[in-house]
């Protein structure tokens, strides 16, 4: 027996103590913290760098601008709006039919609590809409 067995040392790299639930005094777990650190400085910095979406002007949200967005989503699915990543029209009249009669619903479920303006808006837009769609299936 003249050799001495060497064991294996265990690190503790938890944040809290396993016995207490409390934060390890500083020193340990730095290791983590390090790249803690790192990662929130690459978000930081990742958030600095402008984007060309950054500069665009969004239009207020309100009922108009969401009744617009919905009906033109509608005139891209009747295919008079191309694709803004292949620039291809592309025809799915069971998706203008969806957003169609998601209006509808819209228009159901606001029944007498919009002012004239929003009531007239969105009538008109439904019935534009529902006319293409019956010449469309024709």
């Amino acid at each position: 027996m003249g050799e001495e067995e060497k064991g294996f040392v265990i690190k503790d790299k938890r944040a809290f103590s396993q016995d207490t639930a409390e934060p390890k005094p500083t020193g340990e777990g730095e290791e983590k913290e390090e790249k803690q650190k790192d990662g929130e400085e690459t978000i930081k910095e990742a958030a600095k760098q402008k984007r060309p979406s950054d500069e665009i002007q969004l239009p207020e949200v309100n009922f108009a601008t969401f009744v617009f967005s919905l009906s033109s989503s509608a005139l891209f699915h009747f295919g008079e709006v191309p694709d803004p990543t292949t620039g291809v029209k592309e025809k799915n009249l069971a998706m203008a039919k969806h957003t169609i009669d998601i209006l509808g619903m819209l228009e159901e479920k606001t029944k007498g609590n919009l002012n004239r303006d929003e009531d007239q808006l969105l009538k008109s837009i439904l019935y534009d809409l529902r006319m293409r769609y019956v010449k469309e299936k024709q």
